[in-house]
């Protein structure tokens, strides 16, 4: 426990750190963790005997997320992110090369292993951009609601958890842990709108809800992920932790959810 404590602390410092210390930062570490959420997936694939393009996949995960979030610093038109599409290609045509029973499963997993990881972060990237400029307070948001939401969820789980649920891929988490952390992550995003006045009670109320369920699901999905390939843990890169997609679960489903309704509210 002290171990997972002091990782856990220096772990949000960090995170906050990024999220403070400007645009350029919090782009180019966002872009770190993405890669390394990768690399944890394929590594976990590749013990299952597929075996997908991790040097294409590493670089085609760079350059989408680059041009990108690019497009928020240089003001280029949208139609040039087309010229990624090449990438995906690259991907069949690597697979020529290889000697290998079951071609298209590697195919298929470099492609997951984009969606799943890359994606994701793209959408939160996104988030922090939507206005057209940087905004740490709705990255900063995002987060709060999204640890409140674990921890609430962590707490009435032990406290008053009975109701399973979802046995088969999480035995630990319950229903009341569930509107725990629901209503931890409301308890936040009621202090938010406070303070960041840019969207209304209801926004924050109704982005802590889809944060809290969809976080939720992102967390069960993972489960199901490694209970396939009878893996506890996705690395070990945070002691007392796991990986870095044992923490950032929550955040691959929840995010790109979230970002579509702040972008149908805003424009």
């Amino acid at each position: 426990m002290k171990t997972r404590a002091i990782t856990g602390v220096i772990f949000i410092l960090i995170m906050l750190c990024s999220i403070f210390l400007g645009p350029y930062v919090f782009t180019g570490f966002y872009i770190f963790l993405s890669l390394i959420c990768l690399m944890e997936f394929f590594a976990l694939v590749k013990t299952t005997g597929i075996r997908p393009h991790r040097s294409i996949g590493y670089i085609a995960a760079l350059i989408i997320f680059a041009s990108v979030a690019g497009r928020y610093f240089i003001q280029f038109e949208t139609k040039w992110l087309l010229i990624n599409i090449p990438l995906f290609f690259g991907i069949f045509v690597r697979e020529l090369y290889k000697k290998s029973k079951i071609p298209f499963s590697n195919i298929a997993y470099t492609f997951l292993g984009l969606f799943y990881t890359i994606v994701p972060f793209i959408f939160f990237h996104s988030i922090a951009f939507i206005s057209g400029s940087y905004n740490y307070k709705l990255a900063l948001g995002f987060f709060l609601m999204l640890w409140a939401n674990d921890t609430g969820a962590y707490i009435f789980g032990v406290k008053f958890g009975k109701k399973r649920l979802f046995e088969r891929h999480s035995p630990k988490k319950s229903w009341e842990g569930f509107f725990g952390g629901v209503a931890t992550s409301i308890a936040v995003a009621y202090i938010l709108a406070q303070y960041f006045t840019s969207y209304s009670l209801l926004n924050w109320i109704t982005m802590a809800t889809l944060i809290s369920c969809f976080g939720t699901m992102g967390d069960l999905v993972e489960s199901m992920f490694k209970r396939s390939i009878e893996i506890k843990d996705s690395g070990k890169i945070l002691p007392g932790h796991g990986g870095l997609l044992d923490r950032f679960d929550g955040l691959l489903l929840s995010a790109p959810v979230v970002f579509v309704y702040i972008y149908l509210i805003t424009y």
